[in-house]
């Protein structure tokens, strides 16, 4: 089914709007998109890269400043790859899009053991593939495709696994400070998006053409948010606002918040209460 292909329904019409209005805001509060920007689309073939590549389409039409778009594949011919279904897609959609071609799955294959999840190292394998495109192309921005559920299932990833309270930013400078990275989908709920991609039937590409295996701790974490949304319904949006409110004096990091001045404020603060007092 191509872009124009049929005409949305009311209901569809209405989450679009709902989507855009999320993918709005989020592109404001972190301004994420600046007049004149040439923004990469990364498009995997997923539920996420086709709702992401939409709703920036929807804003270029309608924002008040001017911005470029490139949709960007990676095809890391891995076997059965249906290599034509996204320049088919583009093409009727009138998108500017690259196909890159590097064999990381081959690269992968031969590095990581039998039986072991190939995503890290395939991660960084595509991350690297598209940043030096994205440095040739006079790219400004990249956007990628992760949404709010993303966010949180990898705050609790850290917390669980690594000891860390992090999570993914909305924007992000890439650690060779070459590269903007911005996640539109930020404010955007995983199951929008799924009833999103049924409505405009996207012509989805699975992602495990590599034969590679779920990471077990992420479908862990899935499975707990879901059950815990399911009992608690709003409790992924109340985490992920717990995100945007941070009171870094409530922690324990001393490298975000300054303890050891603490003693220093009491001790001016009873000086002045004690001048006043004079006074």
């Amino acid at each position: 089914m191509t872009p124009a292909a049929a005409k949305p329904s009311r209901t569809l019409q209405r989450l679009a709007a709902q989507l855009r209005g999320s993918v709005g805001k989020a592109i404001a509060d972190f301004n994420m998109i600046a007049a004149g920007d040439r923004v990469m689309v990364c498009l995997s073939g997923g539920k996420d890269s086709y709702t992401l590549l939409d709703m920036l389409l929807s804003m270029q039409r309608s924002a008040p400043l001017h911005f470029e778009l490139l949709a960007v594949n990676l095809d890391q011919k891995q076997p059965g790859f249906p290599a034509d279904v996204l320049p088919r897609y583009l093409e009727a959609a009138g998108v500017p899009y690259h196909i890159i071609e590097q064999d990381t799955y081959s690269v992968v294959k031969r590095v990581v053991p039998e039986g072991r999840t190939m995503c890290g190292l395939c991660s960084r394998l595509r991350r690297g593939a598209l940043y030096r495109f994205a440095r040739a192309a006079g790219v400004t921005k990249i956007a990628l495709g992760h949404h709010r559920d993303d966010i949180v299932e990898t705050l609790f990833l850290n917390l669980f696994f690594g000891g860390r309270l992090k999570a993914m930013a909305p924007k992000l400078l890439s650690d060779d400070g070459a590269h903007i990275v911005i996640r539109p989908l930020a404010y955007v709920a995983e199951s929008d998006i799924a009833r999103y991609a049924r409505g405009r039937a996207f012509p989805l590409i699975p992602c495990k053409l590599c034969g590679s295996q779920d990471n077990l701790q992420r479908r862990a974490v899935k499975k707990m948010l879901a059950e815990w949304e399911s009992n608690f319904p709003g409790r992924t949006a109340s985490i992920f606002s717990a995100l945007r409110n941070v009171e870094t004096a409530q922690l324990a990091d001393p490298r975000h918040f300054d303890f050891a001045g603490l003693d220093l404020k009491q001790r001016l603060t009873d000086e002045l209460t004690c001048d006043t007092a004079l006074a």
